[in-house]
């Protein structure tokens, strides 16, 4: 009986800090993020990172803005997973490398090329 009872705490403090770890990263990624750096296969890129804007809010719901291109929608964050889902298109998923109070790394892959995109708060 004992025993059982370990394995249940254990299991609820495995879920409990996951959840958290959540919880963080979505307070954190809250607020504006313009581009610093942008890297393809780790040299630097032809896109313009500071040309790159991020906003996300409290309740779910995001900007981006690259070169005049706007996009709208929602997200989610899931571990260290960033999923954004722009209005009537298909959910995307970026590694979050790195989310700090003053910066932002995701890990990306376009064509099968890596990318790295650094933004720092605003």
């Amino acid at each position: 009986m004992a025993s059982a009872k370990i394995k249940n705490f254990g299991l609820f403090l495995l879920l409990f800090f996951f959840s958290c770890e959540n919880t963080v990263n979505n307070k954190m990624i809250v607020g504006s993020w313009a581009g610093a750096e942008w890297l393809v296969e780790d040299k630097p890129s032809a896109n313009d990172a500071s040309h790159t804007f991020f906003a996300f809010d409290s309740t779910g719901g995001y900007t981006y803005e690259y070169a005049g291109n706007k996009e709208k929608g929602t997200y989610k964050v899931e571990n260290d997973n960033l999923f954004t889902t722009p209005a009537n298109e298909l959910e995307m998923m970026v590694k979050i490398v790195k989310l700090t109070n003053d910066s932002l790394v995701f890990d990306m892959s376009r064509g099968g090329q890596k990318e790295q995109l650094t933004l720092l708060r605003k």
